[in-house]
C-alpha cells in the first residue's frame, strides 16, 4: 500500500505537469506557471527524500514575500 508521502509526491508531480502544460498555452503567465511547476517538483523531491523533514527557510521566505507585498 502506498504511503501518504508517496501519494503526496505523486500529486505534486502531477501538478507540476499541469502547470507546465498550462504555461505552453498561456504565454502571458507562462513564467509564473513554470515557477509553480518547479516548486511542485522541488517539494516532491523533498517529500520523497525526507518525508518528515522541515523547510523553515522556505516558510520564512514566503512570509518575507508577503510582508514585502504589504509594504508596496
Amino acid at each position: 500500500m502506498p504511503s501518504h508521502a508517496w501519494m503526496a509526491a505523486k500529486l505534486l508531480r502531477g501538478a507540476a505537469d499541469f502547470f507546465r502544460s498550462m504555461s505552453e498555452t498561456n504565454p502571458s503567465i507562462s513564467a509564473e506557471l513554470k515557477t509553480n511547476a518547479e516548486t511542485c517538483d522541488q517539494v516532491a523531491d523533498w517529500v520523497e527524500k525526507d518525508p518528515n523533514g522541515l523547510a523553515p527557510s522556505l516558510i520564512d521566505e514566503m512570509e518575507e514575500e508577503k510582508d514585502k507585498a504589504k509594504v508596496h
